[in-house]
């Protein structure tokens, strides 16, 4: 089993993110996400957890952040990417997000969890690009969003060796 991946959902564009929240509202991606995250580490930076509002249930959060006076109930806390994955080691880990963590983390992860949302939305943040010698698909779950009229796919990518 891969110790540090990636979960994140993107648009056709490699859009994630519209001031601060989902641009979307697509329910199988977050029961999705509940799957696998759930009683592991998940690891995100603190405007993420900001927009989620509240540590996630049955998964150890943690938050990275500059500001060594923040804290949550619930949360640990780390100064950098290196800190949380200390945290975390010696057990399965998610980075959540957000942009600046996705882009620090890409040579760190064995495994891309991506939901590949078939449309555009507006966003102002975005995805680091997959480069696809470095990554392999090695799973598609074809799906359709009634919600959104568009097609999705969980998929999976694994790094090459």
């Amino acid at each position: 089993m891969p110790q540090l991946s990636i979960v994140v959902a993107i648009d056709k564009a490699g859009g994630i993110g519209l001031n601060n929240q989902l641009p979307w509202r697509l329910p199988e991606d977050l029961a999705h996400f509940k799957r696998v995250t759930s009683g592991h580490a998940i690891l995100m930076g603190r405007k993420t957890y900001d927009s989620i509002g509240r540590p996630l249930p049955n998964r150890r959060n943690i938050v990275i952040t500059r500001n060594a006076q923040w804290a949550a109930e619930g949360v640990q806390t780390a100064d950098s990417l290196t800190a949380a994955l200390r945290l975390s080691a010696g057990s399965p880990a998610y980075i959540i997000g957000g942009a600046q963590i996705f882009a620090e983390s890409m040579d760190m992860v064995d495994q891309l969890i991506v939901t590949e949302i078939d449309k555009t939305f507006e966003c102002d943040t975005f995805f680091p690009a997959i480069d696809k010698d470095k990554w392999v698909e090695t799973a598609r779950e074809l799906h359709y969003s009634e919600t959104n009229a568009c097609d999705y796919a969980f998929v999976t990518y694994t790094r090459k060796t």
